[in-house]
């Protein structure tokens, strides 16, 4: 598998956020970060999640892109569109109830090219954990499914975090 990036780009007020290779929670504070960016850009219409070119995906990247769509339903009223023509991750996604949280399509109309590469950025180890812990309590808030999935993890987790 390669290497996981995340490259993005604003078209008029719609972020374009794509994930190349296998996307861990390396990448997500810096995710984050240009996340909350994003959502205090006085233009911001929509965000388009492309996974075209993902070959694998990790549960607190999918915890952060929950997070987003959760937030940006609060914020603009409707749901995130999430593009994938891996069957594979298809079927996490929707094992994890994200079509019920983005618009989930299997072809994008119109080929965007984002330009600028998220980086991994230099986020202390404490910074990491606090955002798998906030990934992962999303992803338990979203079914009962989910809450039964992760929830030692979040225990073990929300101790580490005050250790």
């Amino acid at each position: 598998m390669l290497k996981g990036r995340i490259v993005v780009a604003d078209q008029d007020g719609t972020h374009v956020i794509k994930f190349l290779g296998d996307v861990r929670l390396t990448l997500c504070p810096a995710l984050d970060q240009y996340l909350d960016n994003v959502f205090n850009s006085r233009h911001f219409k929509t965000i388009l999640i492309d996974l075209t070119q993902t070959e694998g995906i990790d549960s607190t990247t999918l915890g952060m892109l929950a997070k987003m769509s959760i937030r940006m339903k609060k914020k603009m009223g409707f749901v995130p569109t999430v593009v994938s023509i891996n069957d594979n991750i298809t079927r996490v996604l929707l094992s994890m109830g994200f079509d019920k949280v983005f618009v989930l399509v299997k072809h994008l109309d119109e080929e965007a090219e984002p330009m600028k590469e998220l980086a991994q950025g230099d986020f202390s180890d404490l910074t990491v954990q606090q955002k798998v812990l906030e990934a992962h309590r999303t992803l338990m808030g979203m079914n009962k499914k989910n809450h039964q999935e992760f929830k030692n993890l979040v225990d073990v987790l929300e101790c580490q975090c005050l250790i």
